[in-house]
């Protein structure tokens, strides 16, 4: 894939996943804008690699659920590359709690970060991408967003309403040449999921055909797929990026 000239956005992209993601394209030529919710020394870390190896980048640390702040990252990123023509939200957050204990924060917090993040980002990207008449929006649920996990009713709910909400811009901006897709990642080896214990991982690994844990890299693969030339057709959809954990 070559995406030389195109300008991406990811967000939360200071380690895991999103790190990956954005790393994926800037190896194929793209100029990349990694967003964080905060300066941190992850953030700084992997700026100075990414700028180390070369690669066409630039960092913009700020809250994705505060439409403001929204609003100057992509004035930066105009300033710096130009219009983002591929965004890929990935931030997120988790605050695990059975329902029963779940307190109004816990629920707030991770909607806000995990959903309205979303559209505000998209929001902020979509009038420049029709007006070019081309883009491509990716968004990083979960397969959790499919079939729920006990203890994350509100990561569940985020993750379900982002598949909800990218069905409904497809068709809005589709005309446009604008295709707007899902990734849902099953279990992906993070350090997020290195807390886990051996034997809930040993659950896990039995629930997964492919019979191993799934890597950053795998997910990071099917986000340039959706967002090359070669997926033009394709839009409206969740690729599950799980092993076969959910059929």
């Amino acid at each position: 894939m070559n995406f030389q000239d195109k300008n991406v956005l990811v967000t939360g992209a200071s380690r895991g996943i999103g790190k990956h993601i954005a790393e994926a394209f800037a190896i194929e030529g793209a100029n990349v804008l990694l967003n964080a919710s905060r300066e941190s020394d992850h953030f700084t870390a992997t700026l100075e690699e990414f700028n180390k190896a070369g690669y066409s980048c630039a960092g913009y640390a700020c809250d994705v659920s505060d439409p403001a702040a929204v609003k100057g990252m992509l004035a930066f990123a105009a300033e710096k590359f130009g219009v983002v023509d591929i965004l890929v939200n990935n931030a997120g957050i988790t605050r695990d709690m059975l329902l029963m204990k779940m307190t109004e924060d816990e629920w707030d917090s991770v909607l806000n970060i995990n959903l309205k993040g979303v559209f505000n980002c998209t929001k902020a990207c979509i009038r420049p991408m029709m007006k070019k008449k081309w883009g491509r929006i990716i968004n990083i649920s979960s397969i959790v967003g499919l079939i729920g996990n006990p203890g994350q009713a509100n990561y569940a709910a985020s993750k379900a309403g982002m598949i909800g909400f990218s069905k409904s811009v497809a068709k809005e901006v589709g005309k446009k040449g604008i295709t707007s897709n899902v990734v849902a990642p099953g279990f992906i080896e993070s350090d997020m999921t290195a807390s886990l214990s051996d034997e809930l991982k040993a659950k896990y690994l039995e629930s997964i055909p492919v019979n191993r844990f799934g890597q950053a890299a795998d997910v990071a693969k099917a986000v340039l797929f959706l967002a090359g030339e070669d997926s033009s057709f394709i839009s409206g959809q969740v690729l599950n990026v799980d092993g076969g954990m959910v059929m």
